[in-house]
């Protein structure tokens, strides 16, 4: 075993540490858990934040439990929350439950030995679980002024809080005593907005079972410019390929400030101290490079898409951004293609239409609306003038004939100077 702690702490991934939990951490070979919420069927970048923590929990030789609260997501946590969520059918939670346990499995060992990673689901334990036996059972040990003085609950009393809400904390303490009492769990982690609702739990377990367990959280991440972390213009960032791709995905940590990065790459990447040193030193010696940022980026594209996924999202960014080739666009697949475009003017064109097309000055002109180029006669001048490229090619012939390979069997990509990019879809 290693030390664990003193990982995360030299990390900046210590917030809140329960007396006791060091010792037990050194003593022997301990189970924690974090939970994590299934009302979407992926999880995002700032489940990322958990998921490392459970990443470094297991590599100093412990024991990590995921909980995927298949029946605290009917219920809604109230922590950090301004108003109560949606609540979600079975079915719905059953499918987001599997699709979530197939991203947590990238990143933990399910199977190693003694410290395998294991994925457990509450409603298991409380789907037969009778309401007069629960508050018989759990309630009476979690008196109402205790559960009152949590923030979670004391924020929420003037806008209305549910009871379902405010059960919560015994549901989520009941999750803790269930692991403590069947899988011999002793410590629960998640982020410091969880305290209240973790501190409960080791409540429940020191006066239901007259046991000692502990709790460790982790700092809410914030953005040097004040921005919500894991947020773009867009929207969440999330781990699902089909909700955000690998480039928009890579693109959020490219973007990153030198401040964040330099956060951001002892938060979420496997590099030793020395390795994070030595990339620090590296980019301040040439901060224009971005070393920081890359190597960020790199690491975090391959662990949660892969290393192909990653050298795509390279490719296209510096067909945006860099020089780059017709074959480099060429190698992009659609998704990608697209995800590199969106938001560029987007027009359509027939395939009859584009066959007799007579020339590369008639379709950016007339044969495409008007959107790229308003006449015929600033075509040609363009196109003189070296300024028009198709599919990265320059085209230095108005009368050219149009007659170029369409990227992904429907695509062309028309350039007029460095930066106005043209998306012409043939259908």
């Amino acid at each position: 075993m290693t030390d664990f702690v003193a990982e995360l702490r030299w990390r900046g991934m210590i917030h809140d540490i329960m007396p006791g939990a060091e010792d037990q951490l050194k003593k022997e070979i301990t189970s924690a858990y974090i939970g994590f919420d299934p009302t979407a069927d992926s999880l995002h970048i700032g489940n990322l934040v958990q998921i490392m923590t459970l990443v470094h929990f297991q590599k100093a030789g412990h024991k990590p439990f995921a909980l995927v609260g298949g029946a605290t997501g009917m219920v809604g946590d109230p922590s950090g929350k301004s108003a109560e969520r949606n609540l979600l059918s079975e079915d719905i939670l059953n499918h987001n439950l599997a699709c979530v346990r197939a991203q947590l499995e990238k990143f933990l060992d399910f199977n190693c030995g003694d410290n395998s990673a294991e994925v457990v689901n509450n409603y298991d334990w409380f789907k037969e679980f009778k309401f007069l036996d629960f508050i018989r059972d759990v309630g009476k040990h979690i008196t109402i002024n205790y559960m009152m003085s949590k923030d979670s609950v004391k924020n929420r009393l003037e806008g209305g809080l549910s009871f379902t809400e405010f059960s919560y904390q015994l549901v989520q303490g009941y999750d803790f005593y269930w692991l403590y009492s069947n899988k011999n769990c002793k410590l629960q982690l998640g982020g410091s907005d969880q305290w209240g609702n973790i501190v409960t739990g080791t409540e429940l377990i020191r006066r239901k079972a007259q046991g000692e367990a502990y709790a460790i959280t982790t700092p809410l991440i914030k953005k040097a410019d004040g921005t919500k972390f894991g947020k773009t213009e867009e929207g969440t960032v999330w781990l699902d390929r089909e909700k955000t791709s690998p480039y928009k995905f890579y693109q959020y940590w490219m973007n990153a400030s030198d401040e964040d990065a330099a956060n951001f790459i002892r938060i979420f990447t496997l590099f030793d101290k020395e390795q994070i040193e030595a990339i620090e030193k590296e980019h301040a010696e040439a901060p224009h490079l971005r070393k920081l940022q890359q190597a960020l980026a790199k690491d975090i594209t391959v662990r949660v898409h892969s290393e192909e996924d990653y050298e795509m999202a390279v490719k296209a960014s510096e067909i945006l951004f860099g020089k780059s080739t017709t074959e480099d666009l060429a190698s992009l697949d659609e998704q990608t293609l697209l995800s590199v475009f969106e938001g560029v003017p987007q027009t359509e064109i027939s395939k009859d239409t584009l066959m007799q097309t007579s020339n590369i000055t008639d379709l950016l002109s007339e044969n495409t609306s008007g959107i790229i180029f308003k006449s015929k006669g600033e075509a040609r001048k363009m196109i003189q003038g070296g300024g028009v490229s198709i599919n990265k090619t320059k085209v230095n012939d108005p009368n050219d004939a149009v007659d170029f390979e369409l990227l992904q069997g429907k695509y062309l990509l028309a350039q007029k100077g460095k930066k106005n990019y043209y998306l012409i879809h043939v259908v």
